[in-house]
C-alpha cells in the first residue's frame, strides 16, 4: 500500500493541469499587470479574466472578488477593515471558528472599543440561532457577525441564508469563512444573504499562497495593505499572476467535475463511517454524521483510545504511511487540545483520542480498509 493522504482539509494535492498552467505562466507571462506595455497587458488580461470567471460562477459582480494570499489574509482583511470602516461596536461569533477569525477578532477588540459575544454551540457544533436573534434584536449596536460555513475540524455545515436573514433583518453585517466550501459546494452569492466570504486555492487542488475575498459592493471597507491601487485599493502589491491563474484553473476543474467527484468522495466517507462503527465499538462521530449537515470531505472521530497513547499513535500512523490530523493544521505542534472539540465534547470524551480524516477525489475505498485494519490492530495491541 502506498502512502495514504487523508488530510485534505489541511491542504490538497495539486492537479497536473494546475501545475502545468502555473509553470507556463511563470515562463511566458511574467509582466507586471500594472504596466502598460504588452507584457503587462497580457498579465492584466489573465488577472481580470480569472476574476471574471470566478465572479460569474459565484454570481456576483467582477469587482467584488479581491485576490489575496489565502483564507487567513482574507479573514483578517474583512474583520479588521470592516471594524475600522463601519464603526463596528460589537462582533458576534462562536468559539469554534478558525483561529484566523478568532485571533483577528481578539486583536481588533484590544485596539478598538468593541464588545465580543460568543454564541453557544450544540454538541454537533451548530451555533445557537435563537441566541443570535435575541442578541441582535435587543441592541442597535453596529454589529459584525462571523460564522464559518463548514467547520474545518468537524465538518458541520450551517445554513448561511438562515443566519444571514437574521443578520440582514437586524442591520448586521454577515461574514463567513468559506475556505472549506469553495471548490466543494455550489454557492450562488446573489441568492445568499451574506456580505463577505473567503477562499484558499490549496483546499481544492490549487496552489498555496493565493485565495480571494468576496466583498459586497454595497459595503465599504478600508484598505488592508497600503500601497498601489491594486485590488480596488484594498490590497496593494503586485498580483501573483501565475498563482491566480492556478487558482482559477483549480476552481474551474473543481466545478466541472463537482457532481462526479462529490459522489465519489461521499461514498468514501459513508463507507468509512459504516465500517468503523461496525468494526471498532466505542467510536463516536464528532459533529454531524448525516451528509446534509456535514461536509462530505471531513470526518472527525473520537476513538476508544486513551489520549496518553497519542504520541505512540501519531508515530505509528506516520510509520504506516497514513496522513490524518488531530485538529487544524494551523495548530500543529501545540500542546493544547483542539479548541473546537473542547467546546463540543464531554470531559470523558476529551480523555480519548480524536482524529480528523479528510478526503479528496484521489482517495479510494481500499485506502479506508487499510486505515481501519491499522486502527483495529493498534487498539488490540494496546
Amino acid at each position: 500500500m502506498n502512502k495514504i493522504y487523508f488530510d485534505n482539509a489541511a491542504t490538497t494535492e495539486m492537479t497536473d493541469k494546475v501545475i502545468s498552467v502555473i509553470m507556463d505562466t511563470m515562463k511566458n507571462n511574467y509582466g507586471n499587470p500594472s504596466s502598460t506595455h504588452s507584457f503587462g497587458r497580457n498579465s492584466k488580461s489573465i488577472l481580470e479574466l480569472s476574476r471574471k470567471f470566478i465572479a460569474e460562477k459565484l454570481n456576483v459582480k467582477t469587482g467584488e472578488i479581491i485576490f489575496t494570499s489565502g483564507g487567513t489574509e482574507s479573514n483578517n482583511m474583512i474583520i479588521k477593515s470592516v471594524v475600522e470602516a463601519q464603526n463596528i461596536e460589537r462582533i458576534i461569533t462562536t468559539r469554534i471558528e478558525h483561529k484566523a477569525v478568532l485571533n483577528s477578532i481578539e486583536s481588533i477588540s484590544k485596539t478598538k472599543k468593541i464588545s465580543v459575544e460568543y454564541l453557544d454551540v450544540d454538541s454537533c457544533g451548530n451555533p445557537n440561532i435563537e441566541q443570535l436573534k435575541n442578541s441582535l434584536e435587543k441592541s442597535d449596536k453596529m454589529t459584525l457577525v462571523s460564522l464559518m460555513h463548514i467547520n474545518n475540524e468537524i465538518g458541520t455545515i450551517i445554513n448561511l441564508n438562515e443566519y444571514g436573514e437574521i443578520c440582514r433583518s437586524n442591520n448586521a453585517l454577515f461574514h463567513s469563512d468559506t475556505v472549506q466550501t469553495i471548490g466543494h459546494y455550489d454557492l450562488d452569492l446573489s441568492a445568499t444573504t451574506i456580505d463577505f466570504i473567503t477562499c484558499s486555492a490549496h483546499k481544492f487542488h490549487g496552489p498555496k499562497g493565493v485565495g480571494f475575498a468576496y466583498i459586497n459592493n454595497e459595503t465599504i471597507i478600508n484598505p488592508f495593505i497600503e500601497g498601489g491601487s491594486q485590488e480596488r485599493g484594498y490590497r496593494g502589491g503586485t498580483e501573483s499572476i501565475h498563482n491566480i491563474l492556478g487558482l482559477k484553473t483549480a476552481f474551474e476543474i473543481s466545478y466541472e467535475s463537482l457532481e462526479k467527484d462529490s459522489k465519489k468522495v461521499s461514498k468514501i466517507k459513508e463507507y468509512f463511517i459504516h465500517s468503523i462503527l461496525k468494526n471498532i465499538p466505542g467510536t463516536k462521530i464528532n459533529g454531524n454524521s448525516d451528509t446534509h449537515n456535514s461536509s462530505y470531505t471531513i470526518l472527525n472521530l473520537c476513538l476508544p483510545i486513551a489520549k496518553e497513547k497519542k504520541t505512540v499513535l501519531d508515530f505509528k500512523l506516520d510509520l504506516a504511511g497514513i496522513a490524518c490530523s488531530s485538529g487544524s493544521a494551523c495548530q500543529s505542534g501545540s500542546s493544547k487540545p483542539s479548541h473546537v472539540l473542547s467546546e463540543i465534547l464531554s470531559n470523558s470524551e476529551m480523555e480519548k483520542i480524536s482524529l480528523r480524516f479528510s478526503f479528496s477525489k484521489f482517495n479510494s475505498l481500499e485506502e479506508v480498509d487499510y486505515v481501519l485494519t491499522f486502527l483495529k490492530d493498534f487498539i488490540n495491541d494496546n
